[in-house]
């Protein structure tokens, strides 16, 4: 009889990571036999630990910070989300035993909004990205994917806005930070996808004025669970979205890879993690 399938979330820290908990939720509530747990790989050892990953005893893993983009490139077969944005954040074995990736990450952020803002897409105009790292890559990917026909990427450093937006082609265009004030009255959306805001880091400072009242607010900070870019958004009217949802809808893919079901995000955990957010805020 084969062990139960074990899977981890991976890199370095990987201490406070959330995942287990998510995991661990739907192992119990479908009553599946595995185990999902932490595994820090340090930097130093990284490259080999994924290259050699048929060796860990796991079946897959998630990939965090700050390993996204080397799991990839170690990677025999990727889906065309990592393929486009150069990172994996889900791995698992196949059948023949070769290493294959996928991102889940625009999963996630699609699933969320789905989910919490349903007719969000319905008019895919102009949208506005804050931020030019890995998590702006995957959210410009998927508003690309659901047809968005304009996306501004604004950054402190406007070179590498300037460069994400040459990677996605001529639907996206790269701006420095203080030209944000220009383009934010034609908004459809607004997305921080930046760590300001986030407790313990410095603050989003952004003029929310301009902004048309029409316009969804996202953050993909989910700690605190609302941020305050959320709470002026909502003050003036706009529906918001946190992003804890995108942590719990990326999941769900992976899940279904090594566990063999497709667990639902539902009430119950999203409670369970605000419960456990709220104990450490």
């Amino acid at each position: 009889m084969s062990n139960p399938p074990k899977a981890a979330i991976t890199g370095w820290p990987v201490t406070y990571s959330r995942s287990p908990m998510v995991h661990g939720h739907w192992l119990k509530k479908y009553g599946l036999e595995g185990d999902y747990g932490r595994r820090d790989v340090d930097p130093d050892t990284a490259e080999d630990f994924y290259r050699n990953f048929k060796d860990s005893g796991l079946v897959g893993c998630n990939v965090t910070v700050p390993h996204k983009e080397l799991a990839a490139s170690v990677c025999a077969e990727l889906d065309p989300a990592a393929e486009a944005m150069g990172a994996a954040n889900t791995l698992w074995i196949d059948d023949s035993g070769k290493l294959c990736g996928a991102n889940t990450d625009g999963i996630g952020f699609l699933g969320n909004l789905d989910q919490l803002a349903p007719g969000w897409d319905d008019n895919p105009g102009t949208a506005i990205v804050l931020g030019a790292g890995g998590a702006a890559r995957a959210v410009i990917w998927s508003l690309l994917s659901r047809k968005f026909e304009t996306v501004h990427i604004f950054n402190r450093t406007a070179e590498k806005a300037m460069e994400m937006a040459e990677k996605f082609g001529s639907s996206t265009i790269g701006h420095s930070w203080d030209e944000l004030g220009d383009y934010i009255g034609k908004a459809d959306l607004l997305i921080n996808t930046t760590s300001l805001g986030m407790k313990g880091k410095a603050p989003l400072e952004i003029d929310l004025g301009p902004l048309p009242e029409s316009a969804l607010v996202s953050d993909i900070v989910y700690v605190p669970m609302k941020t305050d870019l959320l709470k002026k958004a909502e003050a003036r009217g706009n529906r918001t979205v946190d992003g804890l949802g995108m942590l719990l809808h990326q999941a769900v893919p992976a899940f279904e890879r090594w566990f063999g079901m497709r667990p639902e995000v539902d009430e119950e955990l999203r409670a369970m993690m605000i419960a456990d957010l709220e104990k450490d805020g």
